[in-house]
């Protein structure tokens, strides 16, 4: 047997990438494709629209879960699902949150202090892709639950203001500051490398 080729010790070495044609970046198409529904929605009049446009939310948001779950679990990781993944989250959230602020449920500094984390994250782990990956934290983690709690509350209809802003609070702050480790994590990184990957020494 050829060593690599179906080796039971070494691995299938020979094991094609994933087709980027998948369920899992359809997913992430499918999370995409519902942020102008949901919009559309979220700016109709009337309780049953705003529970329409909750649902839609939700759906969406779930998706962003079950996407990355079959990518890992199947093997369908591709550097497209790895690009469309978070442009598909940035998109529904932040869509979500421009909309409340145009409604005036939302303060405007509030969706530009996330906004501006969100964007500025993404384009700083680009910049320092070629010395290496800032995996994703535990804090990013509870960031994004919190980010699409305290979203998902202000889409709700009802007397739950103390809950939003609590909610909203508690994840701007964790927003904030998982943004500055991100920042410390980048520089380590970039100092601890020195070099870009593949460049000669």
């Amino acid at each position: 047997m050829t060593a690599g080729a179906n080796d039971p010790v070494t691995g299938d070495r020979d094991t094609p990438p994933a087709s980027v044609y998948n369920i899992a970046n359809l997913l992430t198409l499918l999370r995409i494709a519902l942020v102008p529904l949901f919009v559309w929605l979220l700016f109709l009049d009337g309780t049953g629209w705003r529970l329409a446009a909750f649902a839609v939310f939700a759906a969406a948001s779930i998706t962003d879960k079950i996407d990355g779950d079959i990518a890992r679990a199947r093997g369908l990781v591709t550097d497209f699902g790895k690009i469309a993944d978070p442009i598909a989250d940035k998109a529904l959230t932040g869509a979500a949150l421009i909309s409340l602020s145009i409604l005036g449920e939302l303060w405007w500094w509030v969706t530009a202090a996330i906004m501006v984390r969100e964007i500025g994250i993404t384009l700083l782990r680009l910049v320092v892709i070629r010395y290496g990956v800032i995996p994703a934290s535990k804090g990013g983690k509870l960031k994004t639950m919190l980010q699409v709690i305290a979203i998902g509350l202000f889409i709700l209809p009802g007397p739950l203001d103390p809950i939003r802003w609590a909610t909203m609070a508690a994840a701007l702050i964790v927003t904030l500051v998982t943004g500055v480790d991100y920042i410390v994590q980048a520089w380590r990184l970039r100092h601890a490398r020195g070099r870009p990957r593949g460049e000669a020494a």
